[in-house]
């Protein structure tokens, strides 16, 4: 007689089979990636389209949320500090907070919503109507043609992004607390300059090239795995999604709790 212990002990121990071969299957999928890395990059025009599509056409939203994320953080600083420390430091709040978590984060998130989704979307569209099938029976590596100029892409253009952001989100707070604290640009420039140090932008490319390494294996990955046609590549997008905002979340826990 099965017991209702016996069965949540089961379905627990299901899941957790599927779970590590979830993992192992990830696994196997970024090294046979990896391994075709070197010889994606002989077809440089495939990594140049890519990042052109993945990078190039996102900074436009990166740019808009970077000037919301530079204007929060600005009032969010103000509020916290205004009457405890001097207005000069406001600069400082806010490049700290931009370079070492803001900036790489919410790029990341947004670039996940925009670019994650499309690559998953897109090769599950290819895998359900057979087009990887295609390739293998004509001797084409999709691994090479497809995959691995995606992840070479989304690993270098999204600090690329990064860096746009920071740079606007910091100019958008300068101009906020200008027109409304009165701070002039000196001053807030000053504060930023008082406390910067390199290791914070170190910190701020480290991070965006994991994540950006984190958005494309999810797409790919989800992508590549897709099944049941329609319904299998809205799936897929959603799972590619979902994953790679949790694991964008989990990275940045490690990286700081390595680095700081």
């Amino acid at each position: 007689m099965i017991t209702p212990l016996d069965g949540l002990a089961e379905s627990i121990g299901a899941g957790t089979r599927r779970s590590l071969r979830k993992v192992g299957e990830a696994g196997g999928f970024t090294g046979r990636i990896l391994l075709a890395a070197p010889s994606a990059v002989l077809k440089f025009h495939l990594i140049v389209e890519q990042m052109m599509l993945m990078g190039v056409n996102t900074i436009p939203v990166v740019l808009l949320t970077s000037v919301f994320v530079g204007t929060i953080s600005a009032w969010q600083a103000h509020y916290l500090f205004a009457g405890v420390i001097p207005s000069t430091y406001l600069g400082t709040a806010v490049g700290k907070a931009v370079f070492t978590e803001l900036g790489p984060v919410l790029t990341a998130l947004v670039v996940t919503g925009r670019v994650g989704a499309k690559l998953a979307a897109e090769l599950g569209t290819m895998r359900v109507t057979e087009q990887m099938d295609a390739m293998v029976t004509l001797s084409l590596d999709p691994y090479r043609y497809l995959l691995a100029p995606r992840l070479l892409a989304g690993a270098v253009m999204t600090p690329v992004l990064t860096i746009f952001s920071a740079f606007f989100a910091i100019l958008s707070a300068q101009l906020l607390s200008q027109v409304t604290m009165g701070l002039y640009p000196s001053a807030f420039y000053h504060g930023l300059r008082l406390f910067f140090k390199v290791t914070d932008v170190e910190i701020c490319l480290v991070k965006s090239f994991i994540f950006g390494t984190i958005i494309a294996l999810c797409g790919c990955y989800f992508g590549f795995m897709a099944r049941g046609g329609a319904v299998g590549v809205g799936e897929a997008t959603k799972r590619a999604v979902v994953a790679a905002m949790v694991l964008i979340l989990i990275a940045n826990l490690i990286v700081v709790k390595v680095i700081l």
